[in-house]
């Protein structure tokens, strides 16, 4: 799809800047990057990612916002731009997004702005177009997306972008494009439902189309090739995996496939398409699957444990180096970041384990 001129002209004056910083980032072995989401200031802790896999923490850095205080029951709280160049945060506590730049010796505030509603807990970017899911209806208010353009560092609001979900108060808990940037999806949990809107040549969603989730409380997803999306449901312990059609309309793949886990709340795809791996809240255990040519979903271990972060770990948020070498997970029930090897058969085994995180944190990124 394409998108308008004004999206095409704002674009272009973020890629001369972007040269220089994704040059210096693919000599090194990478960047990878959570938020303490405290609730008196918000900061970004950022870490080099060694050749290795292995993580030597660069600092905290405020995003000038406020945190929850605790973690968030969503995924995609802070994303990082395809250069490596620009984080984008969510403020939850104070209702605002940041943009953080990365220089040679750390992260920059470059702006900071409102939501477009209360508590944001999820982004979605798309070349210069930013989406953010605000969960206001657990404040009072209500849920909502909202668009912003972002050129030279700075978020301006897309105007009326503004799209409501299927009800005032549904627990969203991500927002994403599909693969072609055609559709953005959203996970209910309150509501146990699917959203999906069209994106227009301006960048703007249509009207909400929804889809009752294959298991119950639909939680993080992850898109994938010819526009599939695999989706965890923390309820039922499992996952799914469905086809997304031009008109944003849901084909169901694999039907809530069990991890033999609890809490299945958080989920990522490989970047080779292979595997798909849940990161098990209530049983401190990542499951992998592996991913059929049709799409759908087979458990690799039959126990569902592919890698123990411990009882009492809390794992939730994944990341995954830009190789497909590593896998990254935040496990803030006792405060650790750990990191894996992808082995080619999805098997993960355990590097290293930074400790020190604190037990708000929530977010990850990197590449």
């Amino acid at each position: 799809m394409k998108r308008s001129s004004l999206i095409k002209k704002c674009g272009a004056l973020v890629v001369g800047l972007a040269v220089a910083a994704a040059t210096a980032m693919a000599e090194d072995g990478g960047a990878l990057y959570t938020m303490d989401n405290a609730a008196g200031a918000n900061h970004v802790i950022a870490f080099q990612r060694q050749e290795n896999g292995s993580l030597l923490q660069q600092g905290a850095f405020a995003t000038g916002g406020l945190g929850a205080g605790a973690g968030l029951s969503s995924q995609g709280s802070m994303v990082l731009s395809p250069d490596g160049r620009w984080v984008f945060a969510c403020n939850v506590g104070s209702s605002e997004v940041s943009v953080m730049e990365v220089t040679p010796n750390g992260l920059s505030l470059a702006d900071k702005i409102p939501s477009g509603g209360l508590m944001p807990v999820s982004l979605a970017l798309r070349r210069n177009l930013l989406y953010v899911l605000n969960a206001g209806g657990g404040a009072g208010a209500q849920d909502n997306l909202t668009a912003f353009i972002f050129a030279n560092g700075r978020l301006v609001l897309l105007p009326g972008s503004t799209r409501s979900l299927s009800a005032d108060n549904t627990g969203p808990a991500q927002v994403s494009f599909t693969a072609d940037g055609d559709n953005l999806i959203v996970t209910e949990r309150l509501t146990g439902l699917l959203d999906t809107f069209v994106v227009d040549d301006q960048g703007l969603a249509g009207t909400g189309k929804t889809f009752p989730s294959a298991g119950s409380t639909p939680f993080g997803f992850d898109v994938g090739r010819e526009n599939r999306v695999f989706v965890s449901e923390a309820g039922s312990g499992s996952a799914s995996s469905y086809t997304v059609s031009d008109n944003g309309g849901l084909e169901q793949i694999s039907a809530a496939v069990s991890t033999r886990q609890t809490a299945a709340c958080w989920l990522l795809a490989s970047h080779n398409g292979r595997f798909v791996y849940t990161a098990n809240a209530g049983s401190g255990s990542l499951s992998g699957f592996r991913v059929g040519h049709d799409g759908s979903l087979e458990l690799l271990d039959a126990d569902g444990r592919t890698a123990v972060t411990g009882v009492g770990s809390h794992p939730v948020d994944m990341a995954q180096s830009h190789d497909g070498r590593f896998l990254f997970s935040l496990a803030n029930g006792n405060g650790t970041l750990n990191a894996f090897k992808v082995k080619p058969n999805g098997s993960l085994d355990l590097l290293t384990s930074v400790a020190g995180i604190p037990t708000s944190a929530a977010g990850l990124a990197g590449r």
